[in-house]
């Protein structure tokens, strides 16, 4: 039995992504400001590469071309590879708009005020205490150890530990501490739950001018301590009838919980705001939709032509570094034309079908397959996929992220098909008409639905009903008339 291992050479065929198929996908999934900040990173490192300021008006007063007719002649430019084939991606700022300049721009920022933390707040409450080293140093560890809501998620133990403290005098100190912490401002700062928490404002109510009754500060207690769970399912007869209260002040006490924060500490800080930058723009011109490029989504970039005809005067075709980045920084050039053609193209084949949705809004929306637009386009529906992941398309409606506008059609009884928003929106017109006392449960609006030709199963309802963030039929019941029932029951 032969058991030698040899070797052979077979020819077989593979796909190769040359580099600049590559840079030309990587380009195309990036967002705005992913694609703004991968352009600047190249033109550090490519001495070919520039990045040229947005021009600013000359004062004739003349409006530079429009963004989407200018991506288009850099798609029909016969050599792409050109630097004016991606000056005529972009194009110059509206008529009358002004740049900061550096210096400018730094001023107007040193006067902005500077956002304060809750643990700086704190901090600078604790330093005003009397307080020894060792209570100083317990209470700050206990204020770096709070989260954003402003809880206290970690135990007193695990804190003692990693202080290195595991006594119990030093677990008793630890719990004077925290008791001084919950005495500062905000109110409801370094409780352990929501109860805790809603539990310590109720006590700082009692020293304002406008605090409730005491009756129902302390109905409102005995609710947070024993019945969280009939508070937060809305059952304001059941509350009545465990508390042994009339029911018009438990309302009067589930009112004031209402008006307390459970989350005190979001109000010191800024949450990071995500910033979207639209690529496109469709706005109506004389009675059609006009679809562009944003410019301020398109940084102007071009090829250094005097470096560049330096270089090819004494270096000629000899290979080397130089070489390779005039080639990089002509094929991000022509990376970047087409990019912007792709994002154009695939934008103006979706305004082009969803012109009832632009007209009368998210219920006139039609199902849309990617296939459809690639074929529209012609490129592959995975190229589709990647142009409108992380676009957006800014609308006299509002922004939208292009993968918006895609979606499988759900059919009609009487024949056509209709996309999941326009479900959504009818299922919230539905909602907004509902009787108060009386909300549609998720099988009623499958009801309401099939009788108007949607057969659509109630789960979906649900599922629909959850992305649009609206509460069930048993929260949506006014709590005053929920009480007067139960009461008379």
């Amino acid at each position: 039995m032969d058991t030698s291992i040899a070797l052979q050479a077979r020819p077989a065929q593979a796909p190769i992504f040359s580099r600049r198929l590559q840079q030309a996908v990587r380009l195309l999934q990036m967002s705005s400001q992913e694609y703004a900040q991968a352009l600047s990173d190249a033109a550090e490192l490519n001495p070919f590469l520039e990045i040229d300021p947005a021009p600013q008006d000359d004062g004739t007063g003349e409006a530079a071309p429009a963004a989407g007719e200018a991506a288009g002649a850099a798609e029909a430019a016969a050599d792409p590879l050109e630097a004016a084939a991606f000056d005529r991606v972009t194009a110059a700022p509206a008529a009358g708009e002004r740049h900061l300049s550096h210096d400018e721009s730094l001023d107007l920022m040193q006067r902005l005020p500077l956002p304060d933390s809750l643990r700086a707040h704190l901090h600078e409450q604790l330093g005003v205490l009397r307080l020894s080293p060792r209570e100083a140093a317990f209470a700050r560890a206990l204020v770096e150890a709070l989260d954003d809501d402003g809880y206290l998620r970690i135990s007193l133990e695990d804190i003692g530990a990693a202080l290195g403290e595991t006594s119990t005098e030093a677990e008793r100190e630890l719990r004077t501490a925290l008791r001084r912490i919950q005495a500062l401002d905000p109110p409801g700062v370094a409780a352990r739950d929501v109860p805790e928490c809603l539990g310590l404002q109720l006590g700082a109510l009692a020293h304002e001018s406008h605090e409730p009754h005491q009756a129902v500060r302390q109905l409102a207690r005995r609710i947070l301590q024993e019945h969280i769970a009939l508070l937060a399912a809305h059952e304001t007869g059941k509350l009545a009838r465990a508390l042994g209260a009339p029911p018009e002040q438990v309302q009067s006490a589930v009112d004031c919980i209402r008006h307390l924060n459970p989350r005190p500490g979001w109000q010191f800080g800024e949450t990071a705001a995500r910033i979207v930058v639209p690529d496109v723009t469709v706005r109506k011109v004389r009675g059609a939709w006009r679809t562009s490029l944003n410019p301020g989504a398109m940084p102007r970039a071009r090829l250094n032509a005097d470096c560049a005809q330096l270089f090819e005067k004494h270096a000629g075709n000899r290979p080397g570094p130089m070489k390779e980045c005039l080639e990089q920084a002509r094929w991000m050039i022509g990376n970047v034309s087409q990019r912007a053609a792709t994002i154009l193209g695939v934008a103006r084949a979706i305004v082009a079908r969803q012109k009832m949705f632009l007209e009368h809004g998210p219920l006139a929306m039609k199902p849309l397959g990617l296939r459809e637009i690639a074929d529209e386009v012609g490129v592959h529906p995975s190229t589709v996929s990647r142009t409108v992941h992380n676009k957006y398309l800014a609308t006299p409606a509002g922004i939208f992220e292009l993968q918006y506008f895609f979606s499988r059609g759900l059919n009609h009884a009487a024949g056509g098909a209709s996309a999941p928003v326009a479900l959504q929106g009818l299922i919230r017109e539905l909602i907004a008409v509902e009787r108060p006392v009386a909300p549609l449960s998720d099988a009623a609006l499958a009801r309401q639905l099939a009788q108007q030709g949607f057969r659509i199963a109630r789960r979906t309802v649900t599922k629909y009903r959850q992305s649009m963030n609206i509460d069930p039929f048993e929260r949506r019941r006014a709590p005053g008339k929920q009480a007067g029932l139960d009461a008379a029951r």
